[in-house]
């Protein structure tokens, strides 16, 4: 009776583990030249334009999925992020006119990825689109601590005007 009890046992872990969401390695990271890199939380990580290394890097540490703010051609990434077995995504945020139907295609992404216990890098060029996005899902749909998701937003950068009535406009909807 008792290695039946065991066998149940270890099978119960096995199917805890295979359902657990996934953590980021963060003793995999060594990315101390990637543009204002942060780690959001266990399963979301922002930062700058990662090179093809620091790509592979992320995918080492655990990372599933990228999503890329930049807007124009970005075929090439593509490619690179594939071939690491991750997922990519672009949504094209216009700097001087991020939108509202930009913020609710990101949501849903972030969404299908926390459903499917996934980790995230949200990147633009710099981390300033990035972070706002970041924290903007942070506070919207994980409904997280905005005084603790802001610190992360203004450790990267100071919104300007287009970008606090952004932020603005998206919490009025949520």
């Amino acid at each position: 009776m008792k290695y039946v009890h065991l066998v149940f046992l270890g099978a119960c872990l096995t199917v805890m583990a295979l359902n657990a969401p996934a953590k980021l390695n963060q003793n995999e990271l060594e990315l101390s030249t990637l543009k204002n890199f942060q780690i959001n939380s266990d399963t979301m990580v922002s930062a700058g334009l990662p090179n093809s290394e620091q790509l592979g890097e992320l995918a080492d540490a655990g990372v599933n999925r990228v999503v890329d703010l930049i807007p124009g051609e970005r075929q090439d990434e593509k490619r690179t992020v594939e071939s690491l077995d991750m997922q990519y995504h672009n949504i094209p945020v216009d700097w001087e006119n991020p939108t509202l139907a930009d913020f609710k295609q990101y949501a849903a992404i972030m969404n299908q990825a926390r459903d499917n216990g996934e980790i995230v890098l949200t990147h633009c060029k710099l981390n300033w689109r990035g972070s706002a996005f970041t924290y903007l899902y942070r506070v919207t749909e994980l409904k997280e601590d905005d005084e603790k998701a802001r610190k992360d937003l203004d450790a990267i950068w100071e919104p300007n005007e287009t970008w606090t009535a952004f932020i603005r406009d998206v919490k009025a909807t949520y």
